[in-house]
């Protein structure tokens, strides 16, 4: 059922497949509520919404001694520490170069509020000595992490986790740097003017509807299908039962042609 233009109008299909987003497919599912399913679509096991991933990420300067004349700079990852490193036993990360830092940017966004008074001070040639990187880290899947409706406001509750695995691999940025054949310039032994990513800023977002093959503890079965219905299938990052710590597209668009092509099969 919808509106459009002040009409309702209602759909059907044989087969229905959503795919609006980790958390527009969550609340759509949990708006669908009706007598036969009163917790919402494919909800009897109460683990639509829940579940919700996002990625740890944050973005890091480093002021170097030597220019770095790179325009386009983020060709480079380092994913030695993606799995585990010599001394934790546990994924941290990926390490990824960021676009090139600008001076405006770094006068507005980087520098502590007490130092805008310095009109005078070489933002550009800061920038121009400047190495940027993108932090991602793997968010755990929690149950308590989630989204629902409160009446008709939508809640969005998460709590921060696994920052550990993060600040470590941040850790190991810094060891890198120093180690590099140009030292970063220090200022009280080390200049790294961090910025967390906020939930506000991220688009890494994942689960609310993950597969398995338990219907209590999973919304979607391995081909995406609901347990709960025999004609609704969901293909975007709702189906998540963990997110790594990449950028989720390509498993996004790589799993949806495997549903499509299931899909395909039951209507021929």
């Amino acid at each position: 059922m919808v509106s459009r233009n002040g009409v309702e109008e209602r759909y059907s299909a044989h087969i229905v497949v959503v795919a609006c987003g980790a958390l527009s497919s969550a609340l759509l599912l949990l708006r669908s509520a009706n007598d036969k399913h009163p917790n919402g679509l494919a909800n009897r096991s109460d683990q639509v919404g829940r579940n919700y991933m996002r990625h740890n990420q944050s973005i890091l300067m480093a002021l170097m001694r030597l220019p770095n004349e790179t325009v386009f700079q983020k060709t480079l990852a380092v994913a030695d520490y993606y799995f585990k490193s010599k001394d934790w036993d546990y994924p941290l990360g990926l390490i990824q170069m960021c676009a090139a830092s600008h001076g405006a940017q770094i006068r507005g966004e980087v520098l502590p509020e007490w130092l805008e008074w310095l009109p005078k001070m070489p933002f550009a040639e800061m920038a121009r000595h400047s190495m940027d990187f993108w932090l991602s880290s793997e968010d755990l899947p929690r149950p308590e992490n989630r989204i629902y409706y409160d009446g008709a406001k939508v809640v969005l509750d998460v709590t921060e986790g696994n920052m550990e695995a993060h600040n470590r691999l941040r850790k190991k940025l810094e060891q890198i740097l120093s180690r590099a054949g140009t030292h970063p310039m220090l200022i009280d032994r080390s200049l790294y003017l961090g910025k967390d990513i906020p939930i506000g800023g991220t688009a890494h977002q994942a689960g609310t509807a993950r597969f398995g093959l338990d219907p209590i503890t999973s919304v979607l079965d391995l081909n995406c299908k609901a347990h709960d219905l025999d004609n609704l299938y969901v293909t975007d990052a709702s189906f998540f039962p963990s997110i790594g710590a990449v950028n989720p597209t390509l498993t996004i668009i790589a799993n949806a042609l495997r549903v499509a092509d299931k899909v395909q099969q039951r209507l021929s």
